[in-house]
């Protein structure tokens, strides 16, 4: 099958710091490192890193034409992503000696999606491909209700978190990713707990207590399985999740069990976070492949 990712492309600005500045102090940065980055455009990365077929729909300023070059020599099909007249959405991203970060982001050309490029997208698509979406574009309820109507199956990256994005979004969609904090803001509609949160399929990451996969939750047959995270030096753990994310959903289309969907995807986020930037850190299947036996002997 093929995954349509309606998905925000960044140009990440990292900046190397000893500890993160209070408010009002000025810090010396120790290095300045610029990439490719976006939630969509990682996922993207992973996706056609572990071996999906993926397309990028998404949209860029003229300042942005080597982000789509890097997804293109990815092995992302780019030919859904359009230069509008707006800059590339950008982030700055301070990383600490811990390898933790935190991300300002602005959209910039991310919320530039038209309905019209979500209509000739979704036209091209097949009953039983996935859909995949995040939060750092526009037209999110827009894309999920346009590719219902195909008869596709819809992942939803609901991040960064935005409650009134996400809860109309849950009937609509048939695997939600979050993370653990993210999990319990939406589990707070529902009672506060993370299996009353009526989604089809639900994945939970964990940070280093590993990641957890619920799916074929509505019928009550579905089971949880949980994988410990990969002990690893991080270096940097910006594009952890969306890694994750990318090699699970890249297994799961594939027909894989959700324990080896999480296993290996588990893998791939752990050598990501190992290595600086987004996804430019991002590794190969084969590499991954390497790493799990290596990790077995």
């Amino acid at each position: 099958m093929a995954i349509t990712n309606f998905g925000s492309i960044n140009i990440d600005n990292f900046y190397r710091v000893p500890a993160f500045p209070q408010p009002g102090e000025t810090l010396l940065v120790d290095e300045h490192l610029r990439g490719l980055g976006g939630k969509g455009a990682n996922q993207s990365t992973a996706l056609a890193a572990a071996g999906a077929t993926v397309r990028h729909i998404g949209a860029v300023g003229s300042d942005g034409a080597w982000t789509v070059e890097m997804l293109s020599q990815a092995g992302v099909d780019v030919s859904g992503i359009e230069t509008v007249n707006l800059p590339t959405g950008h982030a700055v991203i301070p990383v600490d000696d811990a390898g933790e970060n935190y991300i300002l982001v602005h959209s910039g050309a991310n919320h530039a999606l038209t309905e019209a490029q979500v209509q000739t997208a979704v036209s091209t698509v097949a009953s039983g491909d996935w859909v995949l979406l995040q939060n750092e574009t526009n037209l999110t309820q827009y894309i999920v209700e346009t590719a219902r109507s195909k008869g596709v199956r819809i992942c939803y990256s609901a991040a960064p978190f935005i409650e009134e994005l996400a809860m109309p979004l849950l009937s609509l969609v048939d695997l939600i990713v979050v993370n653990e904090l993210e999990a319990a803001a939406l589990a707070a509609h529902f009672g506060g707990q993370e299996a009353d949160i009526p989604v089809p399929g639900l994945i939970v990451t964990r940070g280093t207590k590993g990641a957890t996969a619920s799916l074929n939750r509505v019928d009550g047959n579905g089971q949880e399985t949980h994988v410990p995270a990969f002990k690893v030096d991080a270096v940097d753990t910006t594009g952890a999740g969306d890694t994750f994310l990318g090699y699970f959903l890249a297994s799961i289309d594939r027909g894989e069990a959700p324990a080896t969907a999480l296993r290996q995807a588990s893998a791939a986020a752990a050598l990501q976070v190992s290595r600086p930037g987004a996804a430019d850190a991002i590794p190969n299947v084969e590499e991954v492949n390497a790493f799990l036996a290596e990790y077995a002997a």
